[in-house]
């Protein structure tokens, strides 16, 4: 399959090429073959995609998701992060079976894909689910069974990891991965941990876990190990030789910044959940300062309330700012390659997705630039960062092929989705 987006704005997010006025992008099958200014190659293709008023830009990564929490969307709101979980999501997801995870999260990729998000970082449980989604609609995911090593669901949860990964590592055309989930080192004591890393190590499988999100975490941590969270976990071992992507990371100290740096751990940066549930800022600046791969999230849709990564980016960057009371602070560039580049990168994905270049996958979004809120048009980053909005996103392609062209999805029925999910919600909650 070879497609030619011509005549179309490209934001390729590459070291060597930040912006492109008027160009072209080449693609053979799953994979990006060249792309340039002024005129395109001639040849045959199977499709040309005029891009007059548009931009061509990666798409977003979306680092830290509960997709199916979609079902628990404006359920319990304005509560405290340990009052939210125990008395209401919890209870909640008790009864969840797994035709409501797989409903939920096909209700998250519809959002998910028209507001330009191509691969998205889950964890959650009933994962063969999850992970049947995902072939359908032709999204890239990795994903992570949840893993809480106090509970009477310890030991499955290690056995049903096992499972998952041999059953759909490298699936739906390479677009499907996995990693071990453990909840947090708050529900997963020393001994559970290190069964974790034996794990990790003999399947070969990255790390998806909790780290530091409420100032109460830390606290309990530190007064049970004597030692602050990431400390705690670099003293087991976890980060070492493992690809970890650590989520929130909101309560840290220099040392353990440091720590993060030095084992070349990713971040998630959930900054509405983050601010919604109250549990703090967390130090993106310094992070990105110190080298850090720090990526953003939405979190579940239950803390947020949506899984658009368009205001994600805005947040952060304005968050930042007033908390730092520098408007220089995350200008619009470094939150897009926060939803891009680094969300690659912190996925271990940095030498094939988050940027437009040849040899890379062909994943990226078409974005229209004639609505008024995009109007003018003196910094087409600034824009997109600080003025876009999800209904702005036209087309999406993942892995070489149209997921979506101009607005409609071309790989499941987005109507069936929704009806399914209201259905889904009025049993759960009796209403």
């Amino acid at each position: 399959m070879r497609i030619l987006l011509d005549n179309i704005s490209i934001i390729p997010m590459s070291e060597s090429n930040s912006f492109i006025e008027k160009g072209y992008l080449l693609i053979e099958d799953a994979f990006i073959k060249e792309l340039g200014t002024g005129k395109a190659p001639e040849g045959v293709f199977d499709r040309i995609i005029d891009g007059e008023n548009q931009v061509l830009l990666p798409g977003f990564i979306n680092a830290h998701t509960h997709a199916a929490m979609t079902l628990l969307r404006g359920y319990a709101d304005d509560l405290p992060l340990m009052e939210w979980l125990e008395n209401k999501i919890w209870p909640l997801e008790a009864k969840l079976t797994p035709e409501d995870i797989y409903w939920g999260t096909m209700l998250a990729i519809v959002e998910m894909i028209k507001s330009g998000t191509t691969t998205f970082n889950d964890m959650y449980f009933c994962m063969d689910e999850v992970a049947r989604a995902v072939a359908l609609s032709g999204m890239r995911a990795v994903l992570a069974r949840g893993m809480v090593g106090v509970g009477p669901e310890s030991e499955q949860a290690i056995e049903n990891s096992r499972e998952l990964i041999g059953k759909w590592q490298g699936q739906a055309d390479g677009r499907i991965s996995f990693r071990l989930g453990p909840h947090a080192p708050y529900t997963c004591p020393p001994a559970y941990l290190e069964r974790v890393m034996q794990l990790s190590d003999e399947l070969q499988a990255g790390i998806h876990i909790h780290v530091a999100e409420t100032r109460v975490e830390y606290e309990d941590i530190l007064k049970q190990y004597g030692k602050t969270p990431v400390s705690h976990l670099e003293s087991l071992g976890l980060f070492q030789g493992r690809q970890v992507l650590a989520a929130h990371c909101v309560h840290l100290n220099e040392e353990e910044i440091g720590i993060l740096h030095q084992y070349q751990v990713g971040v998630a940066h959930n900054p509405e959940s983050n601010m919604k549930l109250a549990s703090g800022i967390a130090p993106v600046p310094r992070m990105l300062e110190s080298g850090i791969a720090v990526a953003l999230g939405t979190d579940g849709a239950s803390s947020n309330n949506n899984m658009d990564m368009l205001q994600e980016m805005r947040s952060s960057a304005f968050l930042h700012k007033v908390n730092t009371m520098n408007p220089t602070v995350l200008p619009a560039y470094q939150a897009l390659e926060m939803a891009t580049a680094n969300g690659a990168i912190s996925l271990g994905m940095g030498n094939e997705l988050g940027r437009l270049e040849p040899g890379y996958r062909a994943d990226m979004i078409i974005m229209n630039l004639k609505e008024a809120h995009m109007i003018p048009r003196y910094d087409l980053l600034a824009n997109i960062v600080y003025s876009a909005q999800a209904s702005d996103v036209n087309s999406v392609i993942i892995d070489g092929k149209i997921v979506m062209e101009n607005r409609e999805i071309k790989t499941f029925d987005e109507q069936e989705v929704l009806a399914k999910a209201r259905e889904t919600a009025r049993r759960l909650v009796g209403k």
